[in-house]
């Protein structure tokens, strides 16, 4: 009997000139090609995932500060999943095995449940479609709460895109958001909103232009989307190559990274459309409306996203 890889059971889909891969721990999209090119930073099947990469990301995408909330009244403790910054990270359906309920050549849906645990006591099911088209990927992403109480929901992609050939210093990325979520040098602790014109080299890519050595780990909001009602954010390389990731109005928040790891790293950019912003759950400590939402008994929610190929 073949022992499963350790990012779980793999998933291949193919339509046209798309290839994908989706790894069940997770929910994971682990490989995205286009004609054989990369548009996503992938990793091997039989490996650990690296910093959540293309996982999907929920209750909450992003930070709850300090692993701390109050919700309906009640104060909640999270394991604090990153220990070097006290906080926790990225949801916790990142490492769950989501199993397939339907699949075919160019789709397939997972779905897993969380279960009511510390910091986190309720039932939430979680179902996920991959669907490759000749336009590229699409996720969406479904909760629904099995509980008989209110629950706060938030939900995101991790995929760190790849513009083709070159240093990501040349590479341009276009990502129509006129505000800047400020967090803190150390912890990245959220300290306000401020148009990204106050630092534009570091923040405002608005037109599209060459990153250069700004570093990013942030979020960016009042996103300004199309005449369809998609926000697009685009990524290429010096020949116009490249890489584009869409979503709906479901998506008020974007995190962009520029992936700069101590000692190396800076060869991808991650672009994580997020329903709400980070520490969303503490929506009382914040000027602005955070995204979080409340997910009634019985009730759903959905997002969608997508990547597609720039010829």
């Amino acid at each position: 009997m073949a022992r499963t890889p350790q990012s779980g059971t793999q998933h291949a889909l193919r339509a046209g000139d798309y290839e994908a891969v989706i790894a069940s721990v997770g929910a994971t999209l682990r490989s995205l090609t286009f004609g054989g090119r990369d548009l996503i930073l992938p990793f091997d099947a039989d490996q650990v995932r690296p910093h959540h990469r293309g996982a999907t990301l929920a209750p909450w995408p992003n930070r709850i500060v300090d692993g701390r909330y109050t919700f309906a009244g009640t104060h909640h403790q999270l394991p604090l999943t990153e220990p070097a910054r006290g906080h926790a990270m990225h949801g916790l359906v990142s490492w769950l095995e989501f199993v397939p309920v339907d699949k075919g050549a160019s789709h397939v849906t997972l779905e897993g449940v969380i279960e009511p645990q510390t910091g986190y006591p309720w039932r939430v099911t979680v179902r996920t479609t991959f669907a490759l088209t000749s336009l590229g990927i699409t996720q969406s992403v479904t909760a629904v709460n099995d509980s008989a109480e209110p629950a706060p929901w938030g939900a995101a992609a991790h995929p760190y895109l790849l513009a083709g050939s070159g240093r990501l210093d040349d590479w341009t990325l276009e990502v129509p958001a006129a505000q800047v979520l400020q967090v803190t040098d150390d912890r990245l602790v959220p300290a306000g909103l401020a148009p990204v014109d106050t630092d534009p080299t570091r923040f405002d890519f608005r037109i599209a232009r060459p990153i250069g050595h700004a570093r990013i780990d942030h979020a960016f909001t009042a996103l300004t989307a199309d005449d369809d009602g998609a926000v697009i954010a685009r990524l290429t390389d010096a020949t116009g190559s490249g890489v584009e990731m869409q979503w709906d109005a479901a998506c008020g928040w974007v995190q962009v990274y520029t992936f700069d790891q101590p000692g190396g790293g800076r060869d991808a950019v991650a672009v994580e459309p997020m329903t709400c912003a980070p520490d969303a759950f503490n929506v009382d400590r914040y000027p602005y409306d955070t995204g979080m939402i409340t997910l009634h008994p019985g009730e759903s929610s959905t997002a969608h996203w997508r990547i597609g190929a720039l010829a």
